[in-house]
């Protein structure tokens, strides 16, 4: 098409464990945004159990995906400034991370840190589903719900034992994004249960972020993929008002 069209950024989850989610995972919902007149960038990251994954491959395969947006927009009429992250699950942690690189303190990464790259490429707004939102919160209880050790595994410790790791990327501890945020889950989702999304749009708030909390009855943690779905359909109408596209 002519364009220039907004683009939206899908990093699918699976508690950073290869087996348990790869990019189809998020191919309904890249489609469906496709149809909408949304380019998608849904892209694949080494997981903790891949060579080199965890820390710092996994973030940094995230933040080198993100950034090769500029070379597709020397090919494809896209509109940089009206760019969206969303994310599912890790994946969730994965889009707020993402958000924040250009915001303090992580825009202040020294240059001799694993993460640092030049010149990021700014996020305009988060759709963040079903995500993990505090990787210290999130740890005491990933074995019921993840099922793995999903959080020392990706940062190669556990969160007390590498606290400047978690505070380069915990989506709570990087506060505030200054973008816009919007948080939707089914009410059965066991990972991004309601009371930590309401504790991370609090904090968020506090930090004077704009956050948007949306929760479904009778979904759960997958169901906000399918963008039939009513949590999937809450996604779809979010990332379109924040890219300003028709509903």
């Amino acid at each position: 098409g002519r364009g220039p069209f907004p683009v939206a950024i899908l990093i699918h989850g699976g508690c950073y464990f290869s087996k348990y989610a790869t990019l189809r995972n998020t191919a309904a919902m890249a489609d469906a945004l496709t149809s909408a007149g949304v380019a998608t960038w849904n892209i694949e990251y080494r997981r903790y159990d891949h060579p080199g994954g965890g820390w710092p491959g996994t973030f940094a395969d995230a933040a080198k995906a993100t950034d090769y947006v500029r070379v597709l927009s020397k090919r494809y009429p896209l509109d940089l400034s009206r760019m969206i992250t969303i994310g599912h699950s890790a994946g969730g942690q994965l889009a707020l991370w993402l958000a924040a690189r250009t915001a303090p303190p992580i825009a202040a990464v020294p240059r001799n840190s694993p993460l640092f790259r030049e010149s990021p490429l700014a996020v305009h707004g988060v759709v963040a589903l079903g995500p993990i939102t505090d990787m210290r919160e999130y740890q005491t209880r990933q074995k019921s719900s993840c099922g793995n050790t999903a959080i020392e595994s990706v940062l190669g410790g556990l969160p007390a034992d590498v606290p400047d790791r978690v505070a380069l990327v915990s989506p709570m501890e990087l506060l505030p994004l200054r973008v816009p945020t919007v948080l939707v889950a089914g009410d059965l989702d066991g990972v991004a249960p309601l009371a930590s999304l309401n504790a991370y749009a609090t904090a968020a708030r506090l930090k004077g972020d704009r956050v948007q909390v949306f929760t479904s009855p009778g979904d759960g943690h997958f169901d906000v993929l399918a963008p039939f779905r009513a949590s999937g359909q809450a996604a779809m109408t979010q990332a379109k008002a924040l890219l300003g596209v028709p509903q």
